[in-house]
C-alpha cells in the first residue's frame, strides 16, 4: 500500500494532521483499534486556552513554565499559548460544542491545578470525547483519507530495511513508512509513504494503575527508538493524583476539575492534608499532589484517600461532572453525598520522540505530534489541560513543512522488501506474554513510580533486561501478533524511562528520587537517548 502520507494513531493529534494534509495529498490513517479508541476520548478536563478578557497569554506562559520546573522551552511555550485560541475556535467551527454559561452565553471556563486564571475550555467533563467525535466525523467524510481500523504498526521502515547500516549519529536516516499488521488476517503489509506521522499517544500501560486505555503501550516511542530517532525526557511520567479506587473501576479518572471546583482531599481519618504539603492546597501541580497522596498512603498504611465534593450543591455537581457522577454511581458511590476513594495512577508521558517547532523528528520524513512527541512544552511536568492543546497546535504547524517535504525532498527508494516471516511459527503458550506483561507492570510500579531511588532503578533495570531477553527470543521465533508486539514495545519504553531516570541526578518536576531530593542547576537540561 502506498500513500503520500501515513498517519499512525487516531487521537486529536493524528486526526488533526490527517485533515490538514488531506486537501493536498492522499492519507492513510492506521489505528490499532477502532478510530475513536484513543487517549483523547478519555480526556475529561478540557483545553487550556486564553479565551477571556481578564486572562492574558503571559499568564498562561508563566503558569506552564512554573509547572515545567525549569525545563520548558520558553519559545515553544509561547508558540503553543499564542496559537492555541485559534485552534480552539477552529474546533468550534467544525461543530465541537463546549459548555457555556447559562446554556448559550459565553464559554464556561474552568480552572485546574497550576493555572492562575479560569481558562479551561470544556464540554462538561467529557471534553476529549466531544473533540474526538467532532474530528472523526470530518475524517470519515473526507474522500482523501483512507482509514484502516484494527491495523497495528509493527515497525518503521528505514535504510536499515534496505540493508544499510543505520546509527543515531547518521544525519541521513529516512523513514519510508511502516510495516503494518492487519489483525483480522495476520498479514503484515508494507505501507510506504513520503511522510509518516507518529501520533500514537502515550505509554500508561507500562504501569499497573493507569488512567490510559489498553491501547496506550508506547508503540510510537518504541518504534522511533528502534529506528534510531532521538528520544528525550522519558523519566518524566505524570501520575494523575486522583483515579477512582475500586476493584472493578480500572483506574477511572476523576478529573482535576473536581478539585478546581472545590473538591477537598482527606485521609481516611477525615483530615485535610494538602495544606501541609503546599500553600496552594488541592490546586497545587499534579506532581506535588500525587507525592502528597503517596506520602499519606505510606505513612498511614492505607489503600486510598478521599476526594470530597459533596459539600457543593448536588445539582451543580451533576451538571458539571455528569460522566464522573454516573460512573461512580455504577459502583455505588453517590458523589453528591459521599467522598470518592482515589489513588494516583500513571496518566501522561511528558517525554517522547524529540521534535522541533514543526513536529519534525531527527529522521527525515518522520514527524511526531501529541503525547508521543517531546516538543519542549511540558518540561519536567505538564500543566493541566495543555495536552489536547499541544496536539492541536503541532499537528497544525506540521502540515506546511510536511507538504513541502512531499513536493521537494521526499526520498522514495526502490526495493523496499516485504515483511519476512520465514523461520517463524505460530506462538505457543500465550501465558508467556501475559505473565511477562504483568511482571513488567509490577516492576515499573514498584521501582519506577512516583518516588524512586538508585537501588530501585538498578533493580528495575536488571529485571527488565531479563524480560527483554525472553521477549526478543519469543518475538524472533514467532509470527507477529498484537499482544507480543505490545509487550516488546512496553519493555523498550520501560528501558527508556529507567535509563533517563538513572541519568538525572536530582529531583525535578515529576522525577523524584530519594538519593537526590533537591533540584540542581547543573542538571537543568534535557535527558537524551
Amino acid at each position: 500500500m502506498h500513500h503520500d502520507v501515513l498517519v499512525i494513531g487516531s487521537g486529536v493529534a493524528g486526526l488533526t494532521f490527517a485533515l490538514r494534509m488531506a486537501d493536498h495529498a492522499s492519507v492513510a490513517l492506521v489505528t490499532k483499534a477502532a478510530i475513536d479508541e484513543a487517549n483523547t476520548a478519555y480526556a475529561q478536563g478540557g483545553i487550556a486556552a486564553v479565551m477571556a478578557d481578564d486572562d492574558a497569554p503571559e499568564q498562561h506562559i508563566e503558569d506552564t513554565c512554573i509547572a515545567g520546573a525549569g525545563l520548558c522551552n520558553r519559545d515553544i511555550v509561547e508558540i503553543v499559548v499564542r496559537e492555541g485560541p485559534a485552534r480552539v475556535r477552529e474546533l468550534m467551527d467544525m461543530g465541537a460544542t463546549f459548555t457555556r454559561i447559562n446554556g448559550n452565553g459565553a464559554l464556561h471556563l474552568g480552572r485546574e491545578g497550576g493555572h492562575s486564571a479560569n481558562r479551561i475550555v470544556h464540554a462538561a467533563d467529557a471534553t476529549g470525547y466531544e473533540v474526538e467525535h467532532t474530528l472523526v466525523e470530518r475524517v470519515q467524510a473526507h474522500p482523501n483519507i483512507h482509514v484502516f481500523e484494527a491495523h497495528y504498526a509493527v515497525d518503521l521502515i528505514t535504510e536499515h530495511h534496505l540493508g544499510r547500516h543505520v546509527s543515531r549519529l547518521r544525519p541521513d536516516v529516512h523513514c519510508f513508512g511502516a510495516y503494518v499488521l492487519e489483525k483480522a488476517t495476520g498479514t503484515v503489509h508494507t505501507c510506504t509513504a513520503g511522510v509518516t506521522m507518529l501520533a500514537t499517544g502515550g505509554c500508561g500501560q507500562v504501569y499497573r494503575h493507569t488512567t490510559n486505555p489498553l491501547v496506550a503501550t508506547g508503540d510510537g516511542v518504541a518504534m522511533a527508538y528502534r529506528a534510531k530517532a532521538r528520544v528525550a525526557n522519558m523519566e518524566f511520567m505524570q501520575f494523575h493524583p486522583t483515579a477512582l479506587y475500586h476493584p472493578e473501576a480500572d483506574s477511572f479518572l476523576i478529573s482535576e476539575a473536581v478539585r478546581g471546583e472545590g473538591g477537598i482531599l482527606r485521609n481516611q481519618a477525615g483530615e485535610r492534608f494538602m495544606p501541609e504539603y503546599d500553600a496552594r492546597g488541592e490546586l497545587a501541580p499534579r506532581d506535588i499532589v500525587a507525592r502528597a497522596i503517596d506520602d499519606q498512603l505510606k505513612q498511614r498504611g492505607e489503600s486510598h484517600v478521599w476526594l470530597d465534593i459533596s459539600h457543593k450543591p448536588a445539582e451543580a455537581i451533576r451538571t458539571h461532572f455528569p460522566t464522573i457522577y454516573d460512573t461512580c454511581l455504577q459502583y455505588g458511590i453517590d458523589i453528591t453525598a459521599a467522598p470518592i476513594p482515589v489513588v494516583p495512577a500513571a496518566h501522561y508521558q511528558c517525554g517522547g520522540v524529540q521534535t522541533d517547532a514543526h513536529g519534525r523528528t531527527s529522521i527525515h520524513g518522520l514527524w511526531a505530534t501529541g503525547e508521543v512527541a517531546c516538543t519542549g512544552l511540558h518540561g519536567a511536568n505538564r500543566l493541566a489541560s495543555n495536552s489536547l492543546l499541544e496536539g492541536l497546535v503541532f499537528s497544525h504547524r506540521a502540515a506546511p513543512p510536511a507538504l513541502q517535504y512531499l513536493r521537494d525532498d521526499a526520498y522514495r527508494p526502490d526495493g523496499i522488501p516485504d515483511w519476512d516471516a520465514s523461520g517463524t511459527e505460530q506462538p505457543g503458550e500465550h501465558v508467556l506474554v501475559t505473565h511477562n506483561r504483568d511482571e513488567l507492570q509490577r516492576v515499573m510500579s514498584n521501582y519506577v513510580g512516583i518516588v524512586r531511588s538508585n537501588v530501585r532503578l538498578k533493580r528495575a533495570r536488571r529485571r527488565t533486561r531479563l524480560l527483554y531477553e525472553e521477549t526478543e527470543a519469543h518475538y524472533k521465533a514467532s509470527h507477529v501478533s498484537e499482544p507480543l508486539c505490545e509487550l516488546r514495545n512496553m519493555i523498550a519504553v520501560s528501558y527508556l524511562i529507567i535509563e533517563c531516570a538513572r541519568q538525572r541526578r536530582e529531583s525535578r518536576g515529576l522525577h523524584y528520587t530519594l538519593d537526590y531530593p533537591e533540584p540542581h542547576d547543573a542538571e537543568r537540561r534535557a535527558t537524551l537517548v
